[in-house]
């Protein structure tokens, strides 16, 4: 009860042209109803009495209400959809700034094709159940009703004989509603997994095609396309079972009502044979209804299984800022870890009781074997996740007393995965300064060492570098990201691994650019390079989530220990 009241909330906003949509509805049943109400006069008065202008009265009467008909039609199959598309856009703005709220670890473990289904298709069906659901179920409720009345009205046993058919109707749907909404739950399920294998395969036909692994990829998606028929077929199995059933109720009334209305035609003088036809005609009005609610059925399980979906992802726990967390205001960037420690619910602990400190405007490296915990502790800065022990304090003070907005407003990040949107160069080094001025963004290139190469763009700033910058090298797109960098200009600098998948020439240009950058800043540097790191105030060795060792590059490599090794294999 509680997720349908939730779904008709959404109708609010909406409601004049609901109110419409149904009016509409229930003027068009009216028609329906009209059309054997008006044949029966024609036929027991105005021919059998000869009045010829009734007659043509009658007619024209009837050619009135097809013409209004269509303009019910219109407005109801247009403006119904109208309202289901912006309900439907309602909820995907909710569900997309919601997605945007949850902690980076609920991306971590959900696949961004299955979330993309949740998004495009499932709300597809909650907006085809916004739109017909109500409409379906108000015109079935209202033509039964009044098809029941006409008929109890023009001969009662028959109309009794017609409407017990609704009981068996009734106790199949209740029957089969617990097994539809399991299997298309199970459907969207799996229409989410094809749509991530889709998002995942294209994401890396790069890759697929330099390993010759097309026929690999094909088998793998042909075999979630078996599940997904396997899995639909159950749904249609259940589907075809309603239906079958609900069509075969009606059949058996049709063959009641003849056999009936024949023999009450053949014994009560009462019961003439235009009340018949009258019957006959209003079948349709019964039938037509049992058929919108098969229909309403269907559509009521795709779309609350859609919406059960959405109200999943809904419940999900937003990130929240500390009860009393205060704007940081411009930070000065002094970083302490104080007893630091933080595991992945998947992998165990990562960081155990890690302590360091870096003063500001001072340049830490981070150096170790791959796994060992440098990545996460850049991840801890920027409140991506939440240290399962002890804390993080920047000048001073603990950051969970700060928004989170207000925090990473003070922080830059350049990852060795460098992540461009597909929009123009000049939107990409804007992202999160949005303000900026054509002028600083120039200047920010310019510092980049990028400014040149965007001017020898066909379209310069304006060129578009596709798909998470496809277009681009590795290098231009890691220059893009140290100009948005620039162009934020925060205290604090995180350099992951930034440079180690880059070649010499690329490596050099991107050096000097990181060293302007860095100045003046606290800069946390992640490298798989010792020579990147010689010149920083303090080294830390992280082994196994843990300092191994601390000092600069020439008291580590006197010592002896695990960094001169490690410097022995960099040579």
């Amino acid at each position: 009860m509680k997720k349908l009241k939730r779904f008709i909330s959404y109708y609010k906003p909406h409601r004049k042209i609901f109110f419409l949509d149904m009016a509409a509805a229930l003027l068009l049943a009216l028609c329906d109803m009209f059309y054997p109400l008006v044949t029966r006069t024609m036929l027991n008065d105005y021919i059998v009495n000869k009045k010829l202008f009734m007659l043509v009265m009658a007619g024209v009467m009837l050619a009135v209400v097809f013409v209004l008909k269509y303009g019910l039609g219109y407005f109801v199959t247009y403006y119904g959809h109208v309202m289901g598309v912006r309900m439907q856009k309602d909820m995907r703005e909710d569900l997309f700034e919601h997605l945007e709220k949850l902690p980076v670890e609920y991306f971590d473990n959900h696949k961004t094709g299955s979330l993309m289904s949740r998004i495009v298709t499932d709300l597809f069906d909650i907006s085809e159940l916004a739109h017909h659901g109500p409409e379906d179920f108000f015109l079935s409720l209202v033509m039964l009703l009044g098809s029941f009345v006409i008929l109890l009205w023009i001969y009662w046993p028959l109309a009794l004989i017609i409407f017990s058919a609704l009981p068996i109707f009734l106790l199949i749907a209740a029957k089969n509603r617990l097994l539809l909404a399991k299997t298309s739950l199970a459907s969207k399920a799996e229409v989410a997994e094809i749509n991530s294998a889709l998002e995942n395969s294209i994401s890396g036909v790069r890759v697929s095609k330099a390993y010759t692994a097309a026929e690999h990829e094909s088998a793998e998606f042909e075999k979630r396309n078996q599940r997904f028929v396997k899995v639909r077929g159950a749904y249609y199995k259940a589907m075809g079972r309603f239906s079958a059933g609900t069509t075969l109720v009606t059949d058996i009334l049709l063959v009641a009502m003849y056999l009936a209305g024949g023999l009450f035609c053949y014994f009560d003088p009462g019961f003439t044979v235009v009340d018949f036809t009258t019957f006959v005609l209003y079948i349709s009005a019964f039938t037509s209804p049992i058929k919108k609610l098969i229909s309403f059925v269907e559509q009521y399980q795709n779309g609350m299984t859609g919406f059960e979906r959405f109200l999943e992802i809904m419940a999900v726990r937003p990130e929240a800022d500390y009860p009393g967390a205060v704007d940081a205001g411009k930070l000065e960037g002094t970083i302490e870890f104080d007893g630091v420690s933080f595991e992945y619910e998947s992998s165990g602990e990562v960081l155990h009781r890690l302590s360091f400190k870096a003063e500001k405007g001072s340049k830490l490296a981070l150096v170790g074997a791959s796994g060992g915990g440098k990545t996460t502790i850049c991840h801890l800065i920027p409140a991506f996740y939440e240290c399962t022990g002890g804390r993080i304090l920047i000048d001073g003070k603990d950051i969970r007393s700060f928004t989170k907005y207000s925090l990473r407003k003070n922080i830059g990040i350049v990852a060795q995965d460098t992540f461009l949107f597909n929009d123009t160069v000049e939107e990409n080094i804007r992202y999160g300064s949005f303000s900026a001025t054509r002028e600083e963004v120039i200047a920010a290139a310019k510092a980049a060492n990028i400014h040149e190469y965007i001017e020898n763009l066909p379209k310069g700033y304006d060129t578009v570098v596709g798909e998470r910058g496809v277009k681009l090298s590795g290098g231009q797109k890691q220059r893009i990201a140290i100009a948005r960098v620039f162009l934020k200009n925060p205290p604090i600098l995180i350099l992951d691994e930034a440079t180690s998948a880059l070649d010499t020439v690329n490596e050099v240009l991107i050096g000097q650019a990181l060293d302007n950058l860095s100045k003046g800043r606290t800069t946390v540097v992640v490298a798989h390079r010792l020579t990147t790191v010689m010149n920083a105030d303090e080294i830390l060795v992280i082994e196994k989530g843990e300092v191994a060792e601390r000092g600069t590059h020439r008291e580590l490599l006197k010592r002896g220990g695990v960094y001169s090794a490690l410097w022995s294999v960099n040579e």
